[in-house]
């Protein structure tokens, strides 16, 4: 008797352990913050990329107009993956890019942007990173929709065809 409890027990814990982990499997790992609808975006002072005059975000960020506030270096790889996307938002007539640089050396930066093309209507250097931890990026790339100085869409990751479209659809 005491040797059929045994197998029998095994195989029951064994059950439990794989229904466990197949379970947590399921379960996304990837920490998406959620991000309050008019979410004020962060006052800031920062180097114009181009001149580095000394700019203040309500400077550049306008009332009802919408701007794609997007963190960006040319070391970082899936920024060369986003790029083609961020020039078709350029064409967007109700829609200004704001390029935030981020830990970059500016001769890589303009080479970058000499290679691929500028989408960008203004560009901030944030050469030690604080800007972007202000907006709560976690990396680079990372997006901001921002209307009436409200952040109202965060896409973390580079942009790709699917948040394009939800971009346009949400400036018209």
């Amino acid at each position: 008797m005491k040797t059929k409890i045994f197998p029998i027990l095994l195989i029951i814990i064994i059950s439990v352990i794989f229904v466990i982990f197949y379970k947590g499997l399921q379960n996304s790992n990837v920490y998406e913050p959620q991000i309050g609808n008019q979410k004020n975006i962060p006052v800031f002072v920062a180097k114009a990329f181009e001149t580095e005059e000394i700019f203040k975000s309500e400077d550049i960020f306008e009332g009802d107009k919408f701007y794609l506030m997007n963190i960006w270096s040319s070391w970082c790889a899936p920024c060369r993956d986003e790029h083609k996307f961020l020039l078709n938002l350029s064409n967007q007539k109700n829609l200004k890019i704001v390029g935030l640089n981020y830990k970059d050396k500016k001769k890589n930066a303009i080479n970058f942007l000499d290679e691929l093309s500028n989408p960008y209507d203004f560009i901030f250097s944030d050469t030690d990173g604080t800007i972007a931890i202000e907006w709560g990026a976690y990396g680079v790339p990372e997006s901001f929709l921002v209307y009436e100085n409200k952040i109202i869409k965060k896409i973390i990751g580079p942009i790709d065809q699917n948040s394009l479209l939800e971009i346009k659809e949400l400036i018209q």
